[in-house]
């Protein structure tokens, strides 16, 4: 039985609410490929993450916020950037929402700030991180973004949204404006970082 705890600290169980269960991670479980001969393919992404969480989302017809980042992801979504997921027969369907990034904001965000500054501060292997304001910038832009596609997609004002990895750490709080009632759970995936590790960043506040 899963008990969490909401905006509100109420604890419930899950026979008790009825939950709409969002994931936002910057990867998708899916994207779509056009080939050489023009016709679009589906590849489902290599991941841990979509083995364990797809198939709660699946259960709870939730919705899966990601970077859409392949080549003919823009041509099988609907007016609401979004696309049904069928797992599996008789297993569920949820809904992958597509957050569309230009190219300049997905480098700074992903490879500037995440990947060049946050990943070497946290697994400090001797590698100097770097940190710019401008890919800090679209850092919290890039999050702000995600944070409001969630939003839009909760169908309650109190849903379950797990937020996944380093590069969304300010979404957690986003998501929480918008959605007040809401319970967050985020997680990274890479070792979180003493207090006076992390002050090596600028803008460790």
């Amino acid at each position: 039985m899963l008990t969490v705890s909401g905006g509100d600290g109420i604890r419930r169980t899950n026979q008790e609410s009825h939950h709409h269960v969002i994931v936002v991670a910057n990867r998708a479980p899916y994207c779509h490929q056009r080939s050489d001969d023009g016709r679009i393919a589906v590849k489902q992404t290599a991941s841990g993450l979509v083995t364990a969480l797809q198939p709660l989302l699946a259960a709870y017809q939730g919705t899966w916020v990601a970077h859409g980042s392949g080549s003919a992801d823009r041509l099988v979504v609907d007016d609401r950037d979004g696309v049904a997921v069928a797992v599996a027969r008789g297993a569920g369907t949820y809904r992958l929402r597509y957050v569309w990034l230009p190219e300049e904001e997905h480098r700074g965000h992903y490879y500037g700030f995440a990947n060049e500054g946050l990943w070497p501060l946290c697994h400090t292997v001797g590698v100097q991180p770097v940190f710019r304001q401008d890919d800090f910038q679209k850092y919290q832009n890039v999050n702000a973004r995600f944070a409001a596609a969630a939003a839009e997609e909760s169908p309650t004002a109190a849903p379950i949204v797990l937020v996944q990895d380093y590069h969304f750490a300010l979404a957690p709080r986003a998501v929480r404006n918008r959605l007040p009632a809401s319970t967050i759970a985020t997680f990274w995936h890479i070792p979180w970082p003493s207090p006076r590790v992390f002050v090596a960043c600028a803008w460790a506040r």
